[in-house]
């Protein structure tokens, strides 16, 4: 059997396992296929339609991760899909390059009613692609993404300190692995706060003993 062959099998292995980490909510309409751009992310998902979802990876750098990694990041694309933040190709891009292009039309021949349609057009294209790729929001999104890959392990049978390490170990590879400086950053201020999440599950557990000592 040549490496190739032995590979390809090896992938298509790989995307039926995660194929069957999906919750059986999503198994109809999220798919699991490999990336196919050049220099892909890790994992990314992508809306292909109104109910159709496809998660990408990129098997090579995929591959390289331990089993409980790609499990705990696999779930925290999964949590993405469910709490509906993935990126949508929406019509704001085309509404500001309209508005642009109608502003300076308008300039020429001076019609001030249309060029403040334009310009109103500009204005609120422009605020949503702000929200949109707004990076403390974005921030947050991955945050409780990542609080949801967390449940989502315990419901595939994980116990909660396992899947907390799990995920934990996953950031701190990518963050080595991450040579831009701003995407390290979300990396490290994503584990700063799975490891308060952590330690507040700590807690919660320790009372419930506590109590349950009590009575």
């Amino acid at each position: 059997m040549s490496y190739a062959t032995y590979s390809s099998r090896a992938d298509m292995g790989e995307l039926r396992r995660l194929r069957s980490l999906l919750p059986p909510e999503l198994q109809s309409w999220v798919t699991v296929e490999p990336a196919m751009d050049v220099g892909p992310p890790l994992i990314t998902s992508e809306e292909l339609g109104k109910d159709q979802v496809e998660v990408q990876i990129d098997l090579p750098k995929w591959e390289q991760l331990a089993i409980d990694q790609r499990n705990l990041l696999f779930w925290h694309e999964v949590a993405r899909v469910q709490n509906d933040t993935i990126p949508r190709d929406g019509w704001e891009m085309a509404a500001l390059a309209i508005g642009l292009g109608g502003a300076v039309g308008e300039l020429w021949v001076q019609d001030g009613l249309l060029l403040m349609l334009a310009l109103g057009l500009c204005s609120i294209s422009g605020w949503r692609l702000y929200k949109r790729n707004n990076a403390e929001k974005t921030l947050r999104e991955s945050m409780d993404a990542d609080e949801k890959a967390i449940a989502l392990a315990t419901r595939f049978g994980y116990s909660l300190p396992n899947a907390y390490k799990s995920l934990g170990s996953a950031l701190k590879t990518l963050i080595e692995q991450t040579p831009k400086k701003k995407q390290r950053d979300r990396y490290v201020k994503r584990l700063e706060a799975l490891k308060r999440s952590a330690n507040r599950a700590k807690d919660r557990i320790r009372s419930d003993r506590d109590t349950s000592r009590a009575y």
